[in-house]
């Protein structure tokens, strides 16, 4: 056996999740909690894809830097982490996209998409891998893909060129409930957009936005109206990041680099959400689009357009507590 056939000796203590699974049918997986990968977007240069050490697992095939998760461990933690130890990725670099999970039933993959919000240039950190390299997405497939990387990346390519929307009417979001709101209607706004950016940097999950994926990071704006455009300038909006939690764009607490946008409805809240979604559409005509409100006249506006629609329950159920 050639030496680059054979894994590098082990140093330091093994974690408890460092082991193969196998399945009813003998099919073995590595990583007894699961495993989970970072697929790190940069739209000028593609996708970051690392040549894997002949010895792993499906070795010498290409695929994305990853490994075993550890116990109780989440998978986007788990994918920032292999990725920086494998590949020097800095997590500071990144703001989550989506995650999706392959499912055995005996084990599980994650893959965790993220883009960058700063270039940088990876590190072979380890004996894992045989290169790393910047694909462009249209050159991908012209390499020897790990097989279920392959079977994956079409939709994952999908995913990652139509970014999913979430527009919020935060008027008929703070007057759904009846918690005293009319009498300070700015201050109602200020505690949904705080328990909206906690929820923002955890992931929204896929049914609200109706994603084929597990948990969605999409591009979130808040349209305030009348009094309520007091609880936040109009621009990025973060917890933590001073008054009002107003923020610079690209940053935020927490995994999250991609604060939720804030407008201001110059007259109608309703017309703005319109001319929101129209924005959105003009970009990129199949980009998913959701609105949240439980208002008919502007469902039917924004669903004849090509929106869809759910109702301010639906994202409140995903709310921390405390708004």
């Amino acid at each position: 056996m050639a030496a680059s056939d054979r894994p590098p000796p082990r140093t330091g203590p093994r974690d408890p999740g460092d082991a193969w699974v196998e399945g009813p049918d003998g099919t073995r997986m590595w990583g007894r909690f699961g495993s989970a990968g970072l697929l790190a977007f940069d739209p000028d240069r593609g996708i970051l894809l690392q040549h894997r050490a002949v010895w792993s697992h499906f070795g010498g095939t290409w695929g994305i830097p990853g490994g075993a998760r550890h116990q109780n461990e989440a998978a986007v933690d788990a994918a920032l982490r292999e990725s920086h130890e494998e590949a020097g990725v800095p997590v500071d670099a990144l703001a989550p996209l989506f995650s999706r999970v392959r499912d055995l039933d005996f084990w599980s993959y994650t893959t965790v998409a993220a883009w960058t919000v700063r270039p940088f240039e990876p590190s072979m950190n380890d004996a894992e891998s045989l290169d790393l390299a910047w694909v462009p997405l249209a050159d991908v497939t012209h390499l020897p893909l790990h097989p279920h990387f392959a079977e994956d990346w079409p939709r994952l390519r999908w995913l990652l060129e139509h970014r999913p929307v979430l527009i919020v009417d935060a008027a008929n979001v703070v007057g759904s409930r009846p918690d005293g709101w009319w009498r300070d209607r700015a201050g109602a706004a200020v505690r949904l957009l705080s328990a909206l950016a906690r929820a923002a940097d955890d992931g929204f999950a896929a049914e609200l936005l109706d994603a084929d994926a597990g948990s969605v990071w999409p591009r979130t704006v808040v349209v305030l109206e009348g009094a309520a455009k007091a609880a936040a300038a109009p621009g990025h909006y973060a917890v933590g990041t001073g008054d009002n939690g107003q923020s610079g764009a690209g940053t935020s607490h927490g995994r999250n680099r991609d604060p939720l946008r804030i407008v201001h409805a110059p007259a109608s809240g309703d017309d703005e959400i319109v001319s929101q979604v129209e924005s959105a559409l003009a970009k990129d005509p199949v980009t998913p689009i959701t609105v949240v409100t439980s208002d008919r006249g502007l469902r039917t506006r924004v669903t004849d357009i090509g929106a869809r629609v759910v109702g301010a329950g639906s994202l409140l159920d995903q709310l921390p507590p405390g708004r």
